[in-house]
C-alpha cells in the first residue's frame, strides 16, 4: 500500500476527493479518534468484476426468502454511522469526522450513494460509495443481521450493471469480499479500467425505471 501524504496540496474539500479518486487515489483516517487524513494508493487494488459477482447456494436462498426491505439514498446519516461504528464485524473504523464531513457533502451534490437494508423501519445493514463516471468506489458496508451487508451488495452489482457500469472498486480485497467474487489487480491495471470506466457515464436510478 502506499500512502500520499499531500498529493494536491490544497485544501480538502468535495472536489478535491472527486479528483483524487479520478486519479485513482483514496484518503483514509487511522481512526476514527485521528483527525488526520492520509491518501492511499494500494499496489494491488481490490474490485468485484460485475460479471463474475459471486452468490453461493445460501445467499441465493437469503435473496430469494429474506423478509428485509432495500432502498437507495433514504438516510445517508444513519449509514455512514453504521459504518462508523465498532461492531462484531469489525474492531475499529478508519472514518472520522472530517470523511463524515465530507461524503455528506458529496452525498448533497449526488456523487455519494447508499444502499440500504431494513427489518420493517430498522436499519439492519448497507453500504455507501462514490458513483464517478461508469465506475463506483465502494467505502464501507455494515451489518446488524445475518447476511445484511452481502443483501446490499448483491443490490448494487444488479444496480451497476442496471446502470452502465463497469467498475466497482473495493479498495482492498477481504474474506468477506472475496467469497461474493473480489479479486486483486495490479496498480496499472487497475488504472487502465479505471481511465476507461471514467470514460462513460453510468446511471445510478437506472434500476428504478426498469
Amino acid at each position: 500500500m502506499t500512502r500520499k501524504n499531500d498529493p494536491f496540496d490544497l485544501e480538502l474539500t468535495p472536489d478535491l476527493i472527486l479528483r483524487a479518486y479520478r486519479a485513482g487515489i483514496f484518503p483514509m483516517s487511522e481512526s476514527a479518534e485521528d483527525a488526520d487524513i492520509f491518501w492511499v494508493s494500494p499496489q494491488l487494488r481490490g474490485i468485484i468484476p460485475l460479471d463474475e459477482f459471486r452468490i453461493s447456494r445460501s445467499l441465493a436462498k437469503t435473496l430469494r426468502t429474506h423478509r428485509f426491505s432495500v432502498v437507495v439514498d433514504r438516510d445517508f446519516d444513519a449509514v455512514i454511522e453504521g459504518c462508523a461504528t465498532a461492531g462484531s464485524d469489525r474492531e475499529s473504523t478508519w472514518i472520522n469526522a472530517t470523511i463524515r464531513d465530507l461524503y455528506a457533502e458529496l452525498f448533497a451534490m449526488g456523487y455519494c450513494h447508499t444502499v440500504e437494508v431494513y427489518d420493517g423501519e430498522t436499519l439492519v445493514g448497507g453500504l455507501y460509495g462514490l458513483a464517478i463516471g461508469g465506475a463506483f468506489f465502494g467505502e464501507s458496508m455494515f451489518h446488524r443481521r445475518t447476511d445484511a451487508s452481502k443483501i446490499a451488495t448483491a443490490h448494487l452489482v444488479d444496480r451497476l450493471n442496471a446502470g452502465g457500469y463497469v467498475l466497482l472498486d473495493t479498495q482492498f480485497l477481504t474474506d468477506h469480499l472475496a467469497s461474493l467474487g473480489a479479486i486483486e489487480i495490479p496498480r496499472a491495471l487497475y488504472e487502465l479500467r479505471l481511465s476507461a470506466a471514467l470514460e462513460l457515464e453510468g446511471d445510478f436510478f437506472a434500476l428504478d425505471r426498469a
